[in-house]
């Protein structure tokens, strides 16, 4: 089965495409109001009664197509940029922009501003990745090594997150401190097409940025200096991918909080089916992505204590010992 997919790549993208189908069935039955397969099919096309469209179009379609665009976006950054940093523990936020993203958002929450306006949240997460996009893009610019982006990165995300640790400290009452650690945690519940409507654009203009970098990826695997003699623009795939990853991750923190873990776990599970080449990883990422990301939302509706579950929390059970699984599976590759 394995190798049929590595010869037809194409096959494990329709799987991936019929599971992401019957998880998002799943996702808009499941919830407070347990619905069955021909009443959320109903609702969704109008034929049911207006409660239950409501609850359908108004909460859970959103929530649903959310989730998948951020699923989505993280798996394929991620496929990206372990393509061009040629490092498989690389994911979204090793050039700190998911970081720069929570901290424009915890600014948000401590100044008041979330009450004042449902968008003062996202749009202080986008410019907290805006400018984290600014700093990398001109540290590029003068210098296109690939280790400068990851020191780069690294520094961004040990600042950003030093100032959320400051923000978080200074909080005017204990309940926007509660606010701030919810949303750090991620989730996907109350989404709204609002939501979406702001989030959306930015996160298509991210792909379309990141369009067509699988050739350079692939060239890339063979070193920069390599990728440059058959004619590769090294600097240009560089600075697409860094761009692209920072609109894109930037506008999914802002809409789902800080969400960790997928962009590094999915192209390890797809590399299992079609092997190393970083372009024919991209899509599979992408659709694997947006498939953990809804299985992942179903599961914070699970009744567990008197709490309920986040997302960043079940994606964290999933990935850290998945992390530590690659780590081990990295090291003996390399003996």
């Amino acid at each position: 089965m394995i190798k049929s997919f590595a010869q037809r790549p194409w096959a494990l993208n329709g799987v991936l495409l019929v599971g992401l189908v019957v998880a998002g069935l799943m996702s808009g039955m499941f919830g407070q109001v347990n619905l069955t397969p021909s009443q959320f099919v109903g609702a969704l096309f109008g034929n049911a009664d207006d409660g239950l469209t409501i609850i359908v179009r108004e909460l859970r379609l959103p929530r649903i197509i959310v989730g998948m665009l951020a699923g989505a976006t993280l798996g394929y950054s991620g496929a990206a940029l372990q393509g061009l940093l040629r490092n498989p523990l690389a994911d979204p936020g090793v050039i700190g922009v998911s970081a720069s993203a929570g901290l424009g958002a915890v600014i948000a929450i401590y100044m008041g501003l979330a009450t004042v306006s449902a968008f003062a949240v996202p749009l202080m997460a986008m410019g907290g990745a805006f400018v984290a996009t600014l700093i990398l893009m001109s540290l590029a610019a003068r210098d296109s090594s690939v280790l400068t982006l990851i020191l780069a990165g690294i520094g961004i995300s040990s600042l950003a997150t030093a100032g959320v640790s400051l923000v978080m400290n200074f909080a005017p009452s204990p309940m926007s401190l509660q606010d701030m650690v919810l949303w750090m945690l991620g989730s996907l519940e109350n989404r709204t097409f609002e939501d979406l409507w702001l989030a959306g654009p930015f996160i298509l203009l991210g792909w379309a940025v990141m369009a067509g970098v699988g050739q350079g990826l692939n060239a890339l695997t063979l070193g920069s200096e390599t990728a440059q003699s058959l004619g590769i623009n090294v600097k240009s795939v560089r600075w697409r991918v860094v761009l692209g990853t920072a609109l894109s991750v930037g506008a999914t923190v802002s809409v789902c909080g800080a969400v960790g873990f997928v962009g590094l776990v999915v192209p390890h599970f797809v590399r299992a089916f079609i092997g190393y080449e970083p372009r024919r990883l991209l899509l599979p990422s992408a659709i694997s992505g947006a498939l953990l990301m809804t299985l992942a939302d179903i599961l914070t509706r699970l009744p567990i204590g008197h709490g309920q579950l986040r997302l960043g929390v079940v994606m964290a059970v999933i990935g850290a010992p998945l992390f530590i699984y690659i780590i081990f599976k990295t090291r003996e590759s390399m003996r």
